[in-house]
């Protein structure tokens, strides 16, 4: 798979920034859906979990 370049910064569009309440939220709702398709198990939940939101941590502060 090819990686695309990101995007760039528009210097007349502020950045946005991300709270942590948004982080989590997110973080949540991809959790529950690897629930629904078996991907995410009550013994796997608590390090799944820490990766699914460092992983969404990190790519936001790749684009701020």
């Amino acid at each position: 798979m090819v990686q695309k370049p990101p995007f760039p910064k528009n210097p007349e569009v502020p950045a946005k920034t991300v709270s942590e309440d948004a982080i989590l939220k997110i973080a949540k709702e991809i959790a529950i859906k690897f629930i629904e398709v078996g991907r995410l198990t009550p013994s796997t939940f608590d390090k799944t979990f820490k990766d699914i939101h460092r992983t969404i941590e990190e790519t936001v502060e790749e684009h701020e």
